[in-house]
């Protein structure tokens, strides 16, 4: 279905994002999109607070019901996050034939089938661009640029407050705890920031980009996933010393009996890899297609302007040609086509506080207490490693990417 030269937009949450939102669309702040402007028109924005000194006054609105009821709006922009009432409004306004745009990577990874194909079945679309990457345009072009490719591999940087906290634990000798409390100040983690330092935010966003690689639903409860809590300055200088950086990746290796490996977890990356060079809030999403090999996706993971870009993108393109702008359905979870790591062979760095490792590579780093011992090893399994470590104190394990 074409829709007219203009149509109106509710914004569903007047947070960082939700406010970039409309920054871009009514030119309040520093920011504004001419592209936008000749498109879409903002008609409300939907919160339960007051913001009576705000410029937006006028378009503010605490009862979604207005929004719902309302046959001028044609798409909603849905910036709350969790999968509470942005999930309840999201299915309203797709049952009410609005098309929906979202930054929400929780609700996407946990229903975004369900979603999309109710979106389908009521004339709309469902838009996500902005729930992986922020401002990096990802999801479209696996979708359509790369639709001739049979997706191999997805390895990629995709949480900007872990890559943060990596580079300032680098760069300024701190700590994990104070490069957190680092990172909060900043603004690029939460008070509480369970989902970027355990890896769940990284999750999201791999099944989101799994889902459409590969074309069937991939839920975040399928994906073994371990945090970055426990690396330190020991870790970082034994890295430095073996022309490596530490790294939070997400990965989906497509196997060839079809089978998904798909995980979070820190790595060892060299620095002569794309992804070893990437610094502060940044991302990096490499993918590898059987036709084009690997194509590299960078820039700003976070932040309010950038992610509220990739958001008005797709309004944008839901303005133009709706009919086009959707992504292809995905087939149903298939709960036994997703393993772990355990049988993908890496190299590992090991640590032990005490004690030798036969057939690896000795590491050195400065100040090491007496005993202590880091090693990268051959290329093995894990449960191989974890047989060759039988009764050994060790301190850390992370796997080498090669």
């Amino acid at each position: 279905m074409e829709i007219g030269n203009m149509v109106k937009a509710a914004i569903l949450g007047y947070g960082v994002v939700g406010s970039g939102v409309a920054e871009l669309l009514t030119g309040t702040g520093t920011g504004r999109s001419k592209k936008a402007d000749e498109l879409i028109e903002l008609k409300y924005i939907l919160d339960l607070r007051s913001f009576p000194d705000s410029p937006l006054t006028k378009y503010f609105v605490q009862d979604y019901a207005v929004i719902e009821a309302d046959p001028e709006v044609n798409v909603v922009v849905e910036t709350i996050g969790g999968v509470g009432a942005a999930l309840d409004f999201t299915e309203r306004a797709l049952r009410a034939g609005k098309s929906v745009v979202t930054s929400n990577k929780e609700l996407v990874a946990t229903h975004g089938r369900r979603l999309l194909d109710l979106a389908a079945e009521h004339g709309a679309v469902y838009l996500f661009e902005a729930s992986v990457g922020g401002g990096i345009p990802i999801l479209r072009p696996l979708s359509e640029c790369m639709a001739a490719n049979d997706i191999l591999e997805i390895c990629g940087i995709l949480n900007g407050t872990a890559n943060y906290i990596f580079t300032r634990m680098v760069q300024d000798g701190v700590p994990f705890a104070q490069a957190l409390k680092g990172a909060q100040a900043n603004g690029y983690a939460e008070q509480d920031p369970t989902a970027d330092v355990e890896g769940h935010d990284t999750c999201r966003k791999l099944c989101i980009l799994s889902s459409i690689a590969f074309g069937w639903h991939v839920l975040p409860d399928q994906v073994a996933t371990q945090g970055i809590t426990q690396i330190t300055l020991e870790d970082e200088a034994y890295a430095a010393d073996c022309g490596h950086r530490i790294k939070l990746l997400g990965r989906a290796i497509q196997e060839q009996d079809g089978t998904l490996c798909a995980y979070v977890e820190p790595h060892f990356v060299s620095i002569q890899d794309p992804l070893g060079g990437v610094e502060d809030v940044f991302n990096a999403i490499k993918v590898k297609g059987d036709a084009t090999g690997d194509v590299m996706f960078y820039g700003r993971g976070a932040g309010k302007l950038p992610t509220a870009s990739a958001v008005v993108a797709d309004v944008i393109a839901a303005a133009r040609k709706m009919e086009r702008a959707g992504y292809r359905p995905w087939q149903a979870n298939r709960p036994a086509s997703v393993r772990g790591p355990e049988g993908l062979p890496s190299r590992w760095y090991v640590r032990l506080a005490e004690g030798s490792l036969s057939g690896g590579e000795l590491l050195k780093r400065s100040g090491a207490p007496a005993g202590e011992r880091a090693y990268l090893t051959p290329a093995l399994t894990r449960p191989a490693l974890e047989e060759q470590l039988a009764g050994q104190k060790v301190l850390s394990i992370i796997r080498v990417l090669d």
